[in-house]
């Protein structure tokens, strides 16, 4: 067996925060494609159209690491190419990223409400990473985790590439403790504080978890700090990281947390795309861990409030 090489650092520069795409040429046993352009065009003409491919080659915007390529080139697998995809025009998100802490392995922000934590969708410059690659000059900053994007507060940044991993560990093992505030309507009748545990299932191309029958993947302490006029203010701790797992815990005691527009049912339609006008009142309160790098131990608070608290 042929051992894959490693691949090489890419030729093109970001763009607006984002890296260009990289494309490894597959094997092609069966010779499907003669040229550079016959793989391509099979690949993403159906997204963008087959004329659009034949575009970027004529523009030059399909490189290797010696340079442009030829739409005419033999094809030939395990080479690399690189070109940058064209976004769609976004609306800005209308709210800045505050920085809670910088040095020089860690950036720790307070993110807006929505505002996505990577690219993805139709989320794509209008994101955390990209705005702060972008902001701060740091083409290598990744997310150590994701916040929802309708959720605001901390998240955590790694600025060396290579020091990521053992950032994300400290999440994958849950090794970082994360406290959460909501606004949700007050129930004397629901007893807090409470460790709620259930099954989480979200369906590809839904846009709502559920609850289902089966073993727990999901475990959050939910306290009432205090209430007022028909409202708590909720400490949510969560033990694991399931989608939306505080929205789906929240609801499923009857308290679903003010201004969501997916619990306790979806709306239809929801919120338009340049809609900032009712947050999701749930933030990222806390984190506090234990340094991988440098033993150190820390804790970083959110500067950052709820609006619909009285």
């Amino acid at each position: 067996m042929r051992r894959r090489r490693k691949a090489p650092p890419s030729p093109l520069p970001q763009r607006d925060g984002i890296d260009p795409v990289r494309v490894r040429l597959p094997e092609d046993p069966e010779g499907r494609w003669g040229t550079v352009y016959d793989h391509l065009a099979a690949r993403y003409g159906d997204a963008v159209g087959r004329e659009r491919v034949a575009a970027l080659f004529r523009e030059g915007r399909i490189v290797s690491e010696k340079g442009p390529v030829g739409a005419d080139e033999p094809y030939g697998p395990g080479r690399y190419l690189w070109f940058h995809r064209e976004f769609a025009a976004e609306t800005r998100v209308p709210f800045e990223i505050g920085i809670v802490h910088r040095d020089e392995r860690l950036l720790i922000v307070d993110k807006p409400h929505f505002l996505a934590t990577t690219p993805r969708g139709r989320h794509i410059t209008e994101t955390a990473v990209a705005r702060l690659r972008r902001e701060l000059e740091l083409p290598g900053l990744q997310p150590a985790h994701r916040l929802d994007r309708l959720t605001a507060g901390l998240l955590l940044c790694v600025v060396r590439p290579g020091d990521r991993g053992a950032y994300q560990t400290l999440f994958r093992d849950r090794l970082v403790r994360k406290e959460y505030e909501a606004i949700a309507p007050y129930d004397p009748g629901v007893a807090l504080p409470r460790t709620v545990r259930g099954r989480i299932v979200k369906e590809r191309g839904e846009p709502a978890a559920r609850e289902a029958a089966g073993e727990p993947n999901s475990e959050s302490r939910i306290e009432l700090v205090e209430h007022r006029g028909g409202l708590g203010r909720y400490r949510l701790r969560p033990a694991t990281g399931r989608t939306h797992q505080l929205r789906v815990h929240m609801s499923g005691l009857g308290l679903p947390i003010l201004d969501d527009p997916l619990y306790p049912v979806v709306q239809d339609p929801g919120p338009a795309p340049d809609d900032f006008s009712r947050p999701l009142q749930l933030l990222a309160k806390a984190l506090e861990f234990t340094d991988p790098v440098t033993g150190e131990p820390y804790r970083f608070e959110s500067g950052l409030r709820l609006a619909r608290w009285p």
